[in-house]
C-alpha cells in the first residue's frame, strides 16, 4: 500500500517539482496550496508524512504544524519543513513545534528523496510498533488491539454463561481545545492524569484501555448497567476534585461517558454502542453521563 504524503505549500511552482520527483516513489501524494484546507485533508487522510512551507501568507507553517498537532489523531505525523530560510534559531524553532527535519529551498532532489524516504522509514517503524504492542505508550493502559483481544474473551465466556458484561466509553470533553490552548505537553499530562484517575476508580478484574486520542473504554465483566454507572459516577468524582494546573490557572477538565450492556450472546458492539449512546444523545453536554438501556435511554446528571 502506497504511502501518503500531504505538501502543504503556496506556490504552484513547488507542487509540480513534488509530484514529478515522487512520481517513481511508492506513496501518493495530496496537495493543498491553502493551510486552512491543508488542515482539513490532514484530517481526512491521516498522512504518513507533511512537506510544509514555513512561509506562506494566511498561515504559517509554525502555525500550521501547531495546530495539526493539537488533534490527538495527527500529533504524530511527521512533518518536514520547506523552507528559504536556513538560521538556526529559525530550525530550531521548527523542531519545538514538533518538526522532524529540514529542507533549505532550493533543494537538490536526491536530497529530498532521502529525507523523505528516511521520515517516511521511521514513521513506518512507530505504527508497526502501536500495531503490534497490546499496551498504550502514554499511559501504560492496553491499546485499541488490547481491547479488541479481551473483548473477544470476554464475549467467548459470557456466550457460554450469559453473565453481564458492560462497556464504558471515556470523552474528554474539550481536549482539542484544551491542546490548542496549553500546548501538547500539558495535553499529554492531562491524558496521563485521567488514565490515573480510571485506574483508582475501577476494579482490578476490569479492562482499561486507551482507544487513541482522548477516548478510553473499560469492559467490566459480571456488571449490569446499573452498577456500571455506579462506577463512572465514582471515576467523574475523582476527575471533579483533581486539579489540572497551567502556569498560575486551573484548567477545568470534565468528560462524557456512554455506557452499554451486552445484549445477545455474541454481542461484540458494545462499545460502538456506548459511543453512540454518549455522541448521539439528544441532548448532549458536557460532563454528562448516559446510559444504554434498550427501551429508555437514561441520562445521569452531571456528578457533584
Amino acid at each position: 500500500m502506497n504511502k501518503q504524503i500531504l505538501l502543504v505549500d503556496d506556490s504552484a511552482t513547488i507542487h509540480k517539482l513534488m509530484k514529478s520527483l515522487l512520481a517513481e516513489e511508492p506513496v501518493d501524494l495530496h496537495s493543498a496550496t491553502d493551510p486552512v484546507f491543508g488542515l482539513t485533508l490532514a484530517a481526512s487522510i491521516k498522512p504518513d508524512l507533511v512537506l510544509l512551507d514555513v512561509e506562506m501568507p494566511s498561515m504559517d507553517g509554525y502555525e500550521f504544524c501547531r495546530r495539526m498537532k493539537s488533534d490527538p489523531a495527527l500529533w504524530s505525523v511527521p512533518v518536514l519543513f520547506l523552507t528559504a530560510k536556513s538560521e538556526t534559531d529559525q530550525k530550531v524553532y521548527g523542531l519545538e513545534m514538533g518538526a522532524v527535519d529540514y529542507i533549505t529551498k532550493p533543494f537538490e532532489a536526491e536530497e529530498l528523496l532521502a529525507r523523505v524516504r528516511a521520515s517516511l522509514r521511521v514513521q513506518g517503524v512507530i505504527r508497526d510498533l502501536e500495531d503490534r504492542s497490546l499496551v498504550d505508550s502514554l499511559t501504560g493502559l492496553g491499546n485499541r488491539k488490547s481491547f479488541d483481544q479481551r473483548l473477544s474473551a470476554e464475549v467467548s465466556v459470557r456466550a457460554r454463561s450469559l453473565r453481564p458484561l458492560s462497556c464504558t466509553y471515556i470523552d474528554i470533553d474539550g481536549f482539542q481545545m484544551i491542546n490548542r490552548s496549553y500546548g501538547q505537553s500539558f495535553g499529554d499530562d492531562v491524558i496521563k492524569s485521567v488514565a490515573e484517575i480510571i485506574r483508582d476508580a475501577y476494579r482490578p478484574e476490569d479492562a482499561i484501555c486507551r482507544l487513541g486520542g482522548d477516548d478510553f473504554a473499560v469492559l467490566t465483566p459480571d456488571t449490569g448497567l446499573d452498577e456500571a454507572a455506579s462506577l463512572a459516577v465514582k471515576m467523574k468524582k475523582l476527575l471533579a476534585r483533581a486539579r489540572f494546573a497551567y502556569r498560575d490557572s486551573t484548567v477545568p477538565v470534565t468528560c462524557g461517558i456512554g455506557i452499554a450492556e451486552a445484549g445477545e450472546p455474541f454481542d461484540r458492539s458494545i462499545l460502538k454502542r456506548a459511543m453512540d449512546i454518549m455522541h448521539q444523545a439528544p441532548k448532549r453536554e458536557s460532563n454528562g453521563l448516559y446510559l444504554g438501556r434498550p427501551a429508555v435511554p437514561k441520562s445521569v446528571e452531571k456528578a457533584a
